[in-house]
Order: structure tokens, then sequence, then C-alpha cells
């Protein structure tokens, strides 16, 4: 899966490049970019908490030429630790560059309506790396909805739905406040995703679906300089329904584990060209 990770992360940026001296070689300059670096007190992906009791940093490279973008982002956990969702593995309690994700995808813009489909691979250490397609819809208003649908076609054949809306309210000069909400649905189809039955002690129910995950966040963007911005933010996850949030004699419902109610909070600096 190494390999095949380094092979999509190739064809990602050779279709840039192929892109751009297709159109025009003088057109290179339209490629952009950004570089960022975030530390928080903990690592949640979709309401799971995948760190405890360390700092993780998430480095991330996007670049974009007109319409297609790829981007790679990383984890690193200053002291993995063994989660309520996963098990990291054999190096509990030591710092591990656990994760890290390619996204391949492109943009169609239609007046206000942005419609994207792209490409996601997963490169975790402490789970099977899997992959995703996905598809996302957004309107251009006061608080920009989102709808995008995630389907696994790999290790944990299931559909996430996510709606988000985000709103920015100017501070001071160039300072804004960001505010944003989410809320997820999952269907998990494969057998992986069958729920916790007290009756056989084990994970023979029906598989789970349920109303997921919920975030509200809230960030202050500050721009360094022309290129440079930093934003603390705040964010507060909770489970959506009593399925997300159900353990069964310790055990939780989800086999990916149960969801809590959880604050993370970080800074994150960004580089744009």
């Amino acid at each position: 899966m190494r390999k095949k990770f380094i092979a999509l992360a190739a064809l990602g940026l050779s279709l840039l490049t192929f892109s751009a001296k297709a159109e025009d070689q003088a057109s290179a300059n339209n490629i952009s970019g950004s570089f960022s670096t975030g530390i928080y007190n903990k690592y949640v992906f979709r309401g799971y908490e995948l760190s405890d009791d360390s700092l993780v940093i998430q480095p991330s490279l996007t670049l974009n030429y007109k319409n297609f973008s790829v981007s790679l982002w990383g984890n690193i956990d200053t002291n993995q630790q063994k989660t309520q969702s996963f098990d990291p593995g054999d190096k509990s309690g030591k710092k591990s560059f656990n994760e890290v994700d390619l996204t391949l995808s492109y943009t169609y813009t239609l007046n206000k309506l942005s419609i994207t489909g792209g490409y996601i691979y997963y490169g975790t250490k402490y789970a099977d790396e899997t992959e995703e397609v996905f598809l996302s819809l957004s309107y251009d208003t006061i608080l920009n909805p989102t709808l995008t649908v995630y389907r696994d076609i790999s290790a944990y054949p299931g559909t996430y739905v996510n709606l988000s809306f985000s709103h920015s309210i100017p501070v001071y000069q160039k300072i804004t406040a960001d505010l944003s909400a989410s809320f997820g649905y999952f269907k998990g189809d494969s057998k992986y995703w069958k729920t916790y039955e007290r009756s056989t002690g084990g994970y023979t129910g029906k598989k789970y679906s349920a109303l997921h995950d919920g975030k509200i966040q809230v960030s202050l963007t500050y721009p360094i300089q022309k290129n440079i911005t930093l934003q603390p933010t705040v964010q507060y996850w909770f489970p959506l329904s009593s399925k997300a949030r159900r353990t069964i004699d310790g055990n939780s419902y989800n086999p990916n584990g149960h969801l809590d109610n959880t604050f993370v909070a970080g800074v994150n600096f960004t580089l744009n060209w």
C-alpha cells in the first residue's frame, strides 16, 4: 500500500504539471499552493478520538492549478497511546508519524454553486489503510452550506455524509472570527461494521448506521504578513445520537468506538503562494 501511495502522489503531481504545460508553459505561474502546520491537544476524526494525553502536529501541503488540486496531510502524535477508537500498535508511549493522507480533487463552479469530486488515500499506521471517493456541493451564500458524501471503497466499505455551515465576521482590519458547524451521518455496509450484542458477547449485531458526529468550531484568523496567517482554533465535538455514544457492558456499540463530548484546541500557521 505504501508503494501505491507513492505512485498516486506522483500521479497527482504529474497531472498538475502536465495540465500546466499543455495549456501554456508560461501559465505555470498560475499554480498556487499553501503549506500549513497545526498543533493541537488532540486528533479527532469524524468524532473518533485518535490520540490521548499528547500534542499532535499536523502538517499539510496543497498545490492548485485551475480547477485541479493535490494535497498531502499528515499527523504526528508526540506521545502515541491506545485510544477508545483504535489501537495504534506497538509504539504506544512514543512519538509516531502515524498517518499520511493524499487527496486528489477537481472543482467545477457554476455561478455560486461549486461541485467538487475527488479521491482520498488514508495512509494510517494505527488501522488498515483505506481509500475513499467523495462528491461535495457548496453554495456561496451567507452560511456557505456544504454537503459532502464520502464512500469508502477499500478496507471499511460505508458511506459518510456531512453537512456543514461557515461564516466569517470582520473583527479588526484584516482579522476575522471564523465560525463553523458540521453534522455527520454514517452507514456501514461491510461485516466490519457489525455492532456489539450483549447476547453473544461480540460484534454480531446489525451493521452500524446512525446520526454520527457534530462539531462546532471557532477560529480567529490573523494575517501576520501578506501571505502568512496565524489561526488559533477551538473545536467542540459531540455525538449526534444515542447509537453514536452507546456502550454495552463497557464495549462500544459501534465497532470503531463510541463518541464522547470533547474539546480540541490549538493553532495553525499557513503560508500561501
